[in-house]
C-alpha cells in the first residue's frame, strides 16, 4: 500500500448497500472467503484507484468517482461480480479504524450534483432519456435524510425508487429500476432533489412532494378527460338504476382512452365507477351510493384541479408499468374479496423496505356460479409457486417484477425460478418508520400536509402499515353488526381501534382474529390505517404473535370462544353528523338522478341544509341552497356543476374535520 488517504466512498459501503449493488449471496461468499484468509492483494494507484489481485488470478480495479458497476475485472462474470465485493471488503478490513470522520448523511443533498457530473457518471444516452422525461414533466416524492429512522436520502418516482447511500458519490446510487433505465431514473431523482431544495431554501421538511419539469403551460387538448366527465355527468343526471350495459361499455372505452393518454388517476376513478354500476346491476351488496357519489365528485375535482398540477392530480406521463431489477419485498398479509358470485380476488400487500412503501399483487380466479370457494380454499392455491397463505406471510425476492404507476405489481409467469419465497421471520420488526408505526396518532398527524384525498395520487395500499402493539385493552364482538373490535395501545401509549367485518367469503376471519388478539402474545398487527371519529382505526390484514403469523382472510372456519360486546363508541360530534347527513342527501340525489329529483330536491336537501347552518357550516349550507335552486328553477343539466360544488366542498370538509378531531383542535 502507498501513502494515499483512504477512499471514503469504499469505507462507507455497508453490507446492505453492497447487497443492493450485487446480491446478498455474493456478499456472504466474499465475507466467508476473507474469514478463510483468502484475501486479495490490495494496492492503491496514484490516481486513487484501488487494485486487487485475487487468489484465483482475477484482477480488479475500482476507479474513483464511479460505482462498482463501472469497475474493471478480468473474470468472465457480467455485472457486479464477487471479486469487486471481495476487494471492497478486503480494502475496508485493511483500513479498519483508520477512516476519517464519516460525512453525515443529513449534511448534503443529491441535488448538488450538476449536469456535467450526471453525464460523466451516468452517460450521455441516459441523460438524454432523462431530459425527455423532464420535458414531459413528472411527480416525485423527495425524502431527505433526518438521522431519525431515515439515514439515507431517497426519491420515489413513478414506478421506482432511487436511494443515495454514500454522501457526495453518485456512482453508488441505488435504484430498483432495470439496468436499462438505471441512469435515467438516477438523473430524474437528482433533479427532483434540486426542485425540492429550490422550493425550500432553508432546509425545509424531511418529506416534500414536487412536480418537476413539464411544459410551461398545461396542454390545451384535454378532450379525453372532458369526454369522461361528460359521461359521468350523464350518469349523475340519469341515476344509477337507469344505466344499461351500453353505458357500462362506454365507461370502459372512456377509461381505456384516459389510460392511453397516461391520465392514470381519472382512469382509475372510471374503473371504480364502472364497478359500482355493475354491482348495482347485479344487486351486489358491494354497491354503495355514497361511494358512487364520491367517485363522481372526485372526477370533477381532478378535472378542475388538473391545470394546477397535471402529474399529481391527473397521473403521470411516465409509462404505466416500469420493470424493476432484483427487489426484496416483505408480505404484510392479504385481503380476499368477491366482486361477484363468479369471481374471487386476492390482494397480497408487499412492503418494499428500501422505498418505504407498500405494493399490491392481485390475483383473480373464476368461480362456477353456486360453487363455494372461501378464503381458506384460496389459501391453498399456488401463486408464484407457493401457496397463497405462504406468499402472504413471506419475504419475496424477485428478478422479474414490474410496478405500475398505482403501486400494483406484476411478476412474470415465465421466470418463477427468478422469484424466491421464504418465511417472513422478523422482517416486520425491521421495517422503516414510514411503515412501522410506534405512535399511531403521530403517524396520522404526519399525513396532515397531504392534498385532499379527492386529488391525491391514486396509489394502492397508500395506508397499509404495521402497528407495534404494547397491550390489548379490550376485545369484543357485536353480533348485530357482525363486527369484531379490539382496543389496543401502541408502544407510545396511543389507543387505536382494530376493527374487522364479517365476510361470508372469509368465514374464518373473525374467529382467527379473535384467537390471535386474545392470545396475550401479540407483537404486531398489519392493516389499513385511517382516521374515524377522531381516532386511529386499523382494518387488520395479519397478526404477528410471539409464536406465529395469523392471516385472518385465509384462515379456516373454526369455532372460537364467546366474546363480550365491544366497548360502546361515542356518538359522532355535531359537525361530523351534519356533514355526513349532507353527503348522504347528495348521494341519494346522485343515485336517483338529478333529472329525476327536480320536484323533491328542495324537500330532500332542506333538513341537511338546516343542520349545516345550526353547526356553523354556512358555506356548505349555501352550496346546498344553490343546488336546490338550480334543480327547481333551471334545467337539470345546469344543476350538475352545483352538485359537484357541494359534493367536493363537503367531502373535503369532512376529511379535514376528521384530522382536526384527531389532532385535538376541534
Amino acid at each position: 500500500m502507498n501513502g494515499l488517504s483512504p477512499r471514503e466512498d469504499l469505507l462507507a459501503l455497508g453490507t446492505d448497500t453492497l447487497a443492493s449493488l450485487a446480491n446478498r449471496g455474493l456478499v456472504k461468499r466474499a465475507a466467508k472467503d476473507l474469514e478463510a484468509e483468502a484475501a486479495p492483494q490490495v494496492e492503491s494507484a496514484e490516481d486513487g484507484a484501488v487494485l486487487g489481485v485475487h487468489p484465483d488470478g482475477a484482477r480488479t480495479r475500482l476507479p474513483t468517482g464511479a460505482g462498482l458497476d463501472r469497475a474493471e475485472c478480468s473474470c468472465a462474470a457480467t455485472g457486479v461480480c464477487r471479486h469487486r465485493i471481495w476487494l471492497v471488503l478486503a480494502y475496508q478490513r485493511l483500513h479498519a479504524g483508520a477512516a476519517a470522520e464519516p460525512v453525515p448523511a443529513t449534511g448534503w443533498s443529491p441535488g448538488s450534483f450538476d449536469d456535467a457530473r450526471l453525464e460523466a457518471v451516468l452517460g450521455r444516452a441516459a441523460l438524454a432519456a432523462a431530459r425527455r422525461a423532464l420535458d414531459r414533466g413528472y411527480p416525485a416524492s423527495v425524502h431527505r435524510a433526518t438521522g431519525e429512522g431515515q439515514s439515507v436520502p431517497w426519491v420515489e418516482l413513478v414506478g421506482c425508487t432511487v436511494r443515495f447511500p454514500v454522501p457526495y458519490e453518485l456512482g453508488y446510487a441505488l435504484t430498483d429500476a432495470t439496468e436499462a433505465r438505471r441512469g435515467e431514473t438516477i438523473a430524474l431523482a437528482v433533479w427532483a432533489f434540486r426542485a425540492a431544495d429550490a422550493a425550500e431554501v432553508e432546509g425545509g421538511r424531511a418529506h416534500v412532494q414536487v412536480s418537476v419539469g413539464g411544459p410551461a403551460e398545461a396542454p390545451a387538448d384535454d378532450t379525453r378527460l372532458e369526454e369522461a366527465v361528460a359521461l359521468a355527468d350523464d350518469l349523475l343526471l340519469g341515476g344509477i338504476p337507469h344505466t344499461t350495459p351500453v353505458f357500462s361499455a362506454q365507461l370502459d372505452r372512456a377509461g381505456t382512452a384516459l389510460a392511453r393518454a397516461a391520465l392514470h388517476w381519472p382512469a382509475a376513478v372510471l374503473a371504480e365507477l364502472r364497478g359500482q354500476v355493475d354491482s348495482y346491476a347485479a344487486r351486489d351488496t358491494r354497491y354503495a351510493a355514497g361511494q358512487a357519489a364520491a367517485l363522481l365528485a372526485e372526477l370533477h375535482a381532478r378535472h378542475r384541479a388538473g391545470a394546477l398540477d397535471r402529474p399529481g392530480v391527473l397521473g403521470t406521463r411516465e409509462p404505466a408499468d416500469t420493470p424493476l431489477r432484483r427487489v426484496r419485498l416483505v408480505a404484510l398479509g392479504c385481503r380476499i374479496s368477491a366482486a361477484s358470485t363468479t369471481e374471487r380476488t386476492a390482494e397480497v400487500y408487499l412492503a418494499q423496505p428500501d422505498a418505504g412503501i407498500v405494493l399490491v399483487l392481485r390475483k383473480q380466479w373464476k368461480v362456477t356460479d353456486g360453487q363455494t370457494v372461501t378464503g381458506a380454499d384460496l389459501g391453498a392455491r399456488r401463486v408464484l409457486g407457493a401457496p397463497l397463505r405462504a406468499l402472504a406471510g413471506a419475504n419475496v425476492v424477485s428478478e422479474n417484477i414490474s410496478r405500475s404507476a398505482g403501486r400494483t405489481v406484476g411478476i412474470g409467469r415465465g421466470r418463477v425460478a427468478a422469484t424466491s419465497v421464504t418465511p417472513v421471520g422478523s422482517a416486520w420488526a425491521e421495517l422503516p418508520d414510514t411503515l412501522l408505526v410506534h405512535d399511531a396518532a403521530a403517524h396520522l398527524r404526519a399525513w396532515d400536509d397531504r392534498p385532499p384525498r379527492l386529488i391525491r395520487p391514486r396509489v394502492a395500499a397508500d395506508t397499509a402499515r404495521v402497528l407495534a402493539v404494547d397491550t390489548i385493552e379490550s376485545l369484543g364482538y357485536d353480533p348485530a353488526q357482525q363486527r369484531l373490535e379490539a382496543l389496543v395501545r401502541d408502544r407510545s401509549g396511543t389507543t387505536s381501534l382494530i376493527r374487522a367485518e364479517h365476510d361470508p367469503v372469509c368465514p374464518g376471519r373473525l374467529d382467527a382474529l379473535a384467537e390471535a388478539l386474545g392470545s396475550g402474545q401479540v407483537r404486531y398487527v398489519s392493516g389499513l390505517l385511517r382516521r374515524e371519529g377522531g381516532r386511529p382505526v386499523l382494518d387488520p390484514l395479519g397478526v404477528l404473535t410471539a409464536d406465529d403469523l395469523v392471516l385472518p382472510d385465509v384462515a379456516p372456519a373454526e369455532p372460537a370462544a364467546s366474546l363480550a360486546a365491544p366497548t360502546a363508541h361515542p356518538a359522532p360530534d355535531p359537525i361530523t353528523h351534519a356533514l355526513e347527513t349532507a353527503l348522504t342527501a347528495l348521494a341519494e340525489l346522485a343515485h336517483t338522478g338529478l333529472r329525476n329529483s327536480t320536484r323533491t330536491a328542495a324537500a330532500r336537501l332542506a333538513p341537511a341544509t338546516a343542520q349545516l347552518r345550526r353547526t356553523g357550516l354556512r358555506a356548505g349550507a349555501a352550496l346546498l341552497d344553490a343546488l336546490a335552486d338550480a334543480l327547481t328553477t333551471d334545467p337539470a343539466a345546469a344543476a350538475v356543476a352545483r352538485w359537484a360544488d357541494a359534493a367536493i366542498h363537503l367531502l373535503v370538509a369532512h376529511e379535514l374535520h376528521q384530522e382536526e378531531v384527531d389532532s385535538g383542535r376541534a
